[in-house]
């Protein structure tokens, strides 16, 4: 929340939160400005601003214009370069304690109930332990560097001999309050990679619910378009049959367009049922989600790809800088196969492009010569319509008139066909190194977005 406005959810607790403190780093030790360990964001130096979340279809504009004013504000609180580190801790009911930089990224949890408390007891070395404790308050130093748990529970001696071997004290216990100090110094130790990392990460998850949104637009459009042109062609098959021929849509068509005599169920369906107005309409709605993909994917989609796999690039060179970074996490292997995943997704989205490209112009075409057609049914004239390419009507009515090439892209567990030639040279370019997953080209857009997402 800020200035009362709700900038993000996150879901770090599985039970009521009890407590929550927030603390700011804002104290700059003499000369840190000037220090190697202090980072620059550089991807504004290389990318425009990061795109925005797309509207669903049918908002006007200025209809989410409070939701821009979010996202605005978050824009600006997660990645403004003169951020202070900052972090919220957070304690719930059943003793766990999280860790957010920002409020926003996490990076740690504890459960008290797992800590072994050292501490003198007469003249030995006890252990105690928190048994059904909830977290009533929480405090972190200024420096970060300690966090001062209150909690309510049954506090447990476990006594050690000096030999090293433990005996549980039976029956030595106290129920109440408990006050404990815990070292939070990896705070402070390494802010400056935290601060980072967070900055990169936040971002990276920022750009990912672009492209979930991106995506989700994208099949919706596209599903409506494809329901509008098989709500108006659909009926063809259905008149076959009445008709009582041996037949199928794409035979009927395939017919005319090598000459035949025109069938009277496709006469029937080309000049009563379809029509002019009604292919005119199919074709706007075709022409119309076309260009809106387009759009989605060259405002939103590909360029938060883009910098998402900037992004990763900036966090994999920090990776290999293992004595400062692998302590907090960041693992290098981790992150190589983040940036394979990224390149990945990059190459599923030109392909989508190229891919749309072509079925827009086939069903263009494919619209043509019927228009052209229906006209000629009509005895009306065809000078103002331009000639079909034959080709390409008998590659549509193969490939496209009962298949969706886009439809499958957009969806999840689809196997995509490949032929064995591009296989094979997707193997032998594996040589030259940058990635290791051959089967690339047989998963959709979504499913490679998916992968991407559960790193």
């Amino acid at each position: 929340l800020q200035n009362g406005k709700l900038l993000k959810s996150i879901k770090s607790h599985s039970v009521a939160v009890i407590c929550l403190n927030w603390e700011e780093d804002a104290h700059i030790v003499k000369g840190e400005i000037d220090s190697a360990f202090i980072y620059e964001d550089r991807t504004r130096r290389f990318f425009p601003p990061a795109p925005r979340v797309p509207r669903m279809p049918g908002l006007n504009a200025g209809d989410a214009g409070f939701m821009d004013d979010l996202e605005d504000t978050f824009h600006e609180l997660s990645t403004s370069p003169r951020q202070h580190f900052n972090m919220l801790s957070s304690g719930d009911k059943d003793g766990c304690i999280c860790f957010s930089i920002f409020g926003i990224f996490p990076i740690g949890k504890i459960n008290i109930h797992k800590l072994s408390l050292c501490a003198p007891f007469l003249d030995k070395t006890a252990t105690f332990q928190l048994l059904n404790a909830s977290i009533h308050q929480l405090a972190l130093s200024k420096d970060l560097s300690q966090l001062v748990v209150l909690s309510f529970g049954e506090l447990k001696k476990n006594l050690v001999k000096p030999k090293g071997k433990n005996f549980s004290l039976t029956g030595d216990s106290s129920v109440g309050l408990h006050c404990l100090l815990l070292n939070t110094s990896i705070f402070l130790d390494r802010k400056n990679e935290l601060h980072q990392v967070a900055q990169q990460a936040s971002s990276i998850e920022d750009l990912v619910e672009v492209v979930r949104a991106s995506l989700s637009v994208m099949s919706k459009q596209w599903s409506e378009a494809m329901h509008s042109f098989h709500e108006k062609f659909d009926p063809l098959s259905s008149l076959i049959v009445s008709h009582g021929l041996d037949s199928n849509p794409q035979d009927e068509f395939l017919s005319v367009l090598f000459g035949a005599r025109t069938s009277p169920p496709l006469h029937q369906f080309l000049v009563n049922s379809l029509g002019e107005a009604g292919l005119k309409r199919v074709c706007k709605a075709v022409d119309t989600a076309g260009k809106e993909l387009h759009s989605v994917i060259h405002e939103h989609l590909q360029p938060a790809v883009e910098i998402i796999g900037f992004r990763i690039a900036e966090l994999r060179g920090l990776s290999r800088w293992r004595a400062r970074y692998h302590i907090i996490g960041l693992d290098e292997k981790l992150i190589d196969s983040a940036t394979e995943k990224a390149g990945m997704l990059l190459v599923h989205v030109e392909r989508f492009l190229r891919i749309l490209a072509i079925v827009l112009y086939q069903f263009q075409n494919f619209f043509n010569w019927v228009l052209r057609y229906i006209k000629i049914l009509m005895s009306e004239p065809i000078d103002q319509i331009q000639p079909a390419n034959s080709e390409i009507i008998v590659v549509f009515l193969k490939f496209l008139l009962d298949h969706d090439p886009i439809g499958e892209l957009l969806v999840v567990n689809k196997i995509i066909e490949v032929d064995v030639d591009t296989m094979q040279r997707v193997e032998q370019l594996v040589m030259f190194g940058g990635y290791s997953d051959t089967k690339y080209l047989e998963k959709t857009l979504s499913d490679e977005f998916n992968q991407l997402e559960q790193w």
